[in-house]
């Protein structure tokens, strides 16, 4: 009984595309890439750093903004 539940055919060991039926009835079909592809570190450093420097240039924008208001108001006040 063990042998028979763990035993796979050859035709699903060697399938290599899957098809998939989106929410409209059409069928898509997905090939699975055999081989992994490597990833560069220096590539995905570089992606962090960008989103890292245009965070910061948001935060500063932001904080300039709602600085510009508070002098505005200052001034308008004052008058």
């Amino acid at each position: 009984m063990w042998f028979t539940l763990n035993y796979m055919s050859g035709e699903q060991i060697t399938n290599s595309t899957v098809e998939t039926q989106n929410l409209e009835g059409e069928l898509h079909s997905l090939k699975k890439h055999p081989k992994k592809e490597r990833v560069d570190i220096n590539v995905l450093l570089n992606k962090v750093r960008l989103a890292q420097k245009k965070e910061k240039m948001e935060s500063t924008i932001f904080f300039g903004l709602i600085a510009a208001v508070i002098l505005v108001t200052g001034i308008i006040v004052s008058i």
